[in-house]
Order: C-alpha cells, then sequence, then structure tokens
C-alpha cells in the first residue's frame, strides 16, 4: 500500500506505525505429501509492512521471532508407523526365543546340551555363563560330557551345577565332568509339564504387552492429528494377527516340549 507522505510528516513516525500481522492457511508453493487432519496444512505467520520504505528495527524483531507451524508429511508418517512395527516384530522375537530357551534348560530325560544353559558359574569372582567357558557335549542319549577350557575351573563349574535345580551330580575326575541324565519318574514328568505351561502362558503375557504398547503409540499419533481414527482401527487390526502368528509359534513349542516330557 504506497502512502503520502508531506513535509510536516516526520520520517520518525513511519517507524512507529505498527506492522499489520496476516494469519495465512495456505501452504507455501511447491509442497505435497503433507497430512495433518486439520483444514489447513502449513500455518504460516506473515508480517506486511506498510510502507514500502526500509525494514525499521522493530519489523526486523518481528521477523526473527515468527515461527513457522507444520504438519508431519506423510514420509515422516510412514516412517513413525514402520518403526513401530518393526519393533513389534523384534521384541515379539525375542519373546518367542526366550521361552524357546526357558524350555530347553528343562530336562526330557534324553541328554541336550541346552539343558546347561543357564547354568553360571562363579569364575574370577563374575558369574559367567557356562557354555562361554567350557565345551559341552553329548556322548550318548543319556549323558552329558562338560570339558573347561581352564581346568581351575572344574570345581567352580561342578558346585553350580549341584546348586542348580536339574537335579543332577556331577562326576569331576579332574580333567572333565560327566553328568549322567536319570529317567524322569510320571510324577516328576507331570511337575515339568506344568512348569513348561507357566513358562508358555508369561510369553503370551509378553507378546500382548508388547500390542499394547504398540497400540498406545498408534493412539498418540491419533492425538497429534497424524493419523485418523480409521487408520488406528486398522493398524490394530494388523498388529493382532501379527500378534497371533506369534501367539501360534508359542503354542507350537509347547506342544512340542509337552510331547517330550509326557513321552516315556
Amino acid at each position: 500500500m504506497a502512502m503520502n507522505f508531506s513535509p510536516s510528516t516526520p520520517m520518525g513516525s513511519i517507524y512507529q506505525q505498527k506492522p499489520k500481522i496476516l494469519l495465512s492457511l495456505q501452504p507455501p508453493q511447491g509442497s505435497k505429501n503433507v497430512s495433518c487432519g486439520a483444514a489447513s496444512n502449513y500455518v504460516k505467520l506473515e508480517v506486511r509492512l506498510r510502507a514500502s520504505a526500509a525494514k525499521p528495527p522493530v519489523v526486523k524483531h518481528l521477523l526473527q521471532k515468527r515461527r513457522v507451524l507444520r504438519c508431519a508429511t506423510i514420509e515422516e508418517i510412514e516412517a513413525e508407523k514402520s518403526f513401530i512395527e518393526e519393533d513389534v516384530k523384534e521384541r515379539m522375537e525375542k519373546t518367542v526365543d526366550t521361552v524357546r530357551s526357558s524350555f530347553n534348560s528343562i530336562r526330557t530325560g534324553r541328554s541336550n546340551p541346552a539343558m546347561l544353559d543357564k547354568i553360571e558359574v562363579e569364575y574370577y569372582g563374575a558369574p559367567t555363563n557356562l557354555k562361554s567357558i567350557a565345551q559341552i557335549s553329548t556322548p550318548d542319549a543319556s549323558s552329558l560330557l562338560v570339558k573347561p577350557y581352564d581346568k581351575s575351573a572344574l570345581k567352580a563349574i561342578e558346585k553350580a551345577i549341584v546348586n542348580s535345580d536339574l537335579g543332577m551330580t556331577p562326576n569331576n575326575d579332574g580333567e572333565v565332568i560327566r553328568l549322567a541324565i536319570p529317567q524322569l519318574t510320571s510324577e516328576r514328568r507331570k511337575e515339568l509339564s506344568k512348569i513348561v505351561a507357566k513358562q508358555a502362558e508369561e510369553g503370551k503375557v509378553a507378546l500382548r504387552n508388547v500390542r499394547r504398547d504398540a497400540i498406545k503409540s498408534y493412539e498418540k499419533l491419533e492425538k497429534e492429528k497424524k493419523l485418523s481414527e480409521d487408520n488406528v482401527k486398522d493398524l490394530s487390526s494388523d498388529l493382532q494377527k501379527v500378534t497371533d502368528e506369534y501367539m501360534k509359534k508359542i503354542d507350537s513349542l509347547y506342544k512340542q516340549k509337552e510331547k517330550e516330557l509326557l513321552t516315556v
């Protein structure tokens, strides 16, 4: 807007005029792929001067302080969704691996090196996993052979096995430790079957917790207007399908272990 100046108009009065602040809802030129869940894609604060002269100090200050509020792009939202999905699968895979490891550590009457997976030995003052300091083999179907890389650890290994809940008596000959796998009684098999069932249920609870955390993350995106309510429902439905798949994996592991325990 042009201004008419008279000889009586002090130049200082130009700088005292307040700038007109306009709120524009138009997105910048060239913008695309934006999503906000609201009517506008970008909110931009513009300051326009009534005078065509150089910007006075007060306007420069306003320009320096202006803030541009923009919504997340579709690419950014997809990246957040992908991160949530990857985290879900990674945590669920770890849960299944934990259940599998727990099942392997329960003896079934047949020798299996995994039976010693949870044995920790006090080695040089620090609890150390047995597998990292000894070689474990199965000479036959009813015994295990533990050969330490450091013979000085034999007594510590023997003590750790005795203090475990494996119910096996180690035979230390000064070179290796031999473990005879006793046959399970019918009562003991039933007890172990209950333990396995409990571990399987704990694994399923862990999977449900992962699903719950993911749904909370989706709901957070909805509150931030990055996802619609329908988006969250669709994603939650897909998430349930993934959860069901991992539930089936745990069920399969449980059925296999139960069969091993109850088969004489």
